[in-house]
This record gives structure tokens, sequence and C-alpha cells, in this order.
């Protein structure tokens, strides 16, 4: 009798088609600040346009988010943060948070959704229903800190995210990756006393928000880049500062932070990367989740504001995660 081989196979395309997720929701559309505001609905019609276009749709398992726990909320922003939010959610028109940022009627609901993607992609993960996820969701959420929204976010997805992981579902330790042009400050600030937590950012230095971006504590990896970084000086520092303390960390679960205003294209980042660095990135994230931790990684859409670029950078991103 001849024995089956126990040497493990890697899974063919075949075999990995729907094992990564597109999480999204409609109500992510009705979020709408002023006219002419960057982060805009049509960032995300844009993207989805474009995956249903270029048939990388079809590889993937398409699912609504949820609304997110109010209580996982709870256990990331600080009460009298979350009542304020709920006070100025205007009945008609908008209400200002800051300078930049501006609540609708629907902005909250959109803002849970895209938390509520997050976690729903944690979950499908951890549990072995899915392999990777991609959460095509706005607003985006890193700048938000635990008491306070910034630079278009109210809700710290990534890091309700994370918390519901560590505290809820029984990982040990998660790693953040940030390769958004804008610093993740909310991210650093929320997980700073959090061993279990590795957080690492990449971003143009200096530059907004200019908030926890130079010291985040034995926990943090922080790679400001100068105004101008093309794609070889990017890759050397990611992997000069991020690929060892990510082995040492040994992570059980990667959430990615993906912004992708990093593009020369964008015209809110002053960095100079292409989509084959968001390829390479994400090749590089994959390689690292493939070696310590069965492949998971869930990644959130952060920036991005030219259309084009961001639908061309995104898709190289899943097309990355599908690998």
């Amino acid at each position: 009798m001849t024995l089956p081989d126990a040497t493990p196979q890697p899974p063919s395309r075949a075999d990995r088609l729907h094992e990564t997720l597109l999480i999204t929701h409609a109500e992510c559309l009705e979020h709408r600040m002023q006219p002419r505001h960057m982060e805009r609905p049509e960032r995300l019609e844009f993207l989805l346009r474009h995956f249903e276009r270029t048939g990388l749709l079809q590889d993937l398992q398409v699912c609504d988010a949820p609304l997110v726990d109010p209580a996982h909320l709870r256990a990331v922003h600080a009460p009298d943060y979350l009542a304020t939010l709920e006070q100025l959610r205007p009945a008609a028109g908008l209400a200002r948070l800051d300078a930049d940022t501006a609540l609708n009627p629907c902005s909250l609901n959109a803002a849970s959704r895209a938390a509520g993607a997050v976690v729903d992609a944690v979950d499908r993960v951890t549990s072995g229903r899915a392999r990777r996820a991609f959460c095509a969701v706005r607003p985006p959420g890193h700048h938000a800190e635990s008491g306070a929204g910034m630079g278009f976010c109210f809700y710290n997805s990534v890091c309700v995210a994370a918390r519901h992981a560590l505290d809820d579902l029984g990982v040990d330790r998660i790693a953040i990756l940030d390769f958004d042009v804008h610093h993740g400050n909310g991210t650093v600030e929320i997980m700073q006393e959090e061993p279990r937590a590795l957080v690492c950012s990449s971003f143009q230095f200096p530059f907004y928000p200019g908030r926890y971006d130079r010291d985040g504590g034995p926990n943090t990896v922080l790679t400001p880049l100068d105004a101008g970084t093309a794609g070889a000086a990017f890759r050397r520092r990611i992997e000069a500062e991020w690929v060892d303390r990510l082995i040492e960390h040994r992570p059980e679960l990667i959430l990615v932070s993906a912004g992708f205003d990093a593009h020369r294209q964008d015209p809110l980042g002053g960095l100079d990367l292409v989509e084959d660095d968001f390829r390479w990135i994400t090749r590089l994230i994959v390689g690292i989740a493939n070696d310590h931790c069965a492949g998971r990684v869930v990644s959130v859409l952060e920036g991005g504001y030219d259309l084009d670029a961001l639908a061309r950078s995104a898709h190289v991103h899943v097309e990355a995660l599908l690998e």
C-alpha cells in the first residue's frame, strides 16, 4: 500500500479563489462631507467598479459589512468622545468635527459599517472561514484616537478589530502595519500600552497630523519618509525596520491599514510610490503571514484620493492577498 504524500502542498489558484473576502456595504457611500471634499463616495464607487470591470471581483467572496457592536467601540474609544459624536449627528446638513472632518446624517452608520467590516473579517479569518480579507469601506479610521476624531476619521476600525481579536478571540499577538502617506497617529495612541500588539507605520515626515510620530514606545516601529521618497528607498526602509521586528514578535494575525495616498499621483501626498511598490509590500506581508500565522491577513482601506491611482493600487494589493 502506498501512503499519501504528507508534504504540504500549496493550494492552487482555483483552490484559493474565494478564500479571500471583500467586505463592503452600500451605507459607506452615504457618508458625504462638503462639496469637492477629497474623502468622497466616489473613491469607493470607482474602486469597486474597477474590481468588477477587471474581473477581480469574481475571485473574491463578497460580504456585506455589519454594523459594529457598540461594545467594541467602547473597548477602544472614550465614552465622552462617543457621546459627543452622537450629539453631533445632524438631522440634516453637516456638523463639523474639525476643519477637515464633518458628519452628515449617515456618517456614523457608515463609520459603524467600516469598523464592523474589520471586526467581521477578523472573526472569519481567525475562525478559519476565510484566509484573508480586504475591507473596502469608508470613512477611514487610523487617525481617530481614543478620545478624538480627526483627519476624516471617526472610529479607529483597525484598533476596534485588534482589541476584539486580543480580548475576545484569544489571539495572543497581533501586528498592525500601516503604509498610508499620513501617520496612523490614532493607532499608535490607542495601542501604545498594549505589548501584545506591534504597530509599524510608514509615512511622509514632517506631515499631517504631526501626532505620535516621533516616539511611539517599545511596541511601535516608526518609519518616517522624506517627501519625494520613491520605491527603492521605501523598500529598503521597510525591509530594514519592519521585517526583523515582525519575525521577533511572531504575530498570530496581521492587520493592515492600507493607504494608497503614498502614490505619486495622489493630490494629498508627497511620496513617489507606484502600484508595484504596493504589490511588493503586500507580498512581503503575505510572506510573513504565511510563515508565522497561517496566512491570516485582514486589510482595511485608509487613504487614497486620486481615483484612478487608488483603484489600480488597491487592485494589485488585493491580487497579492490572493497569492
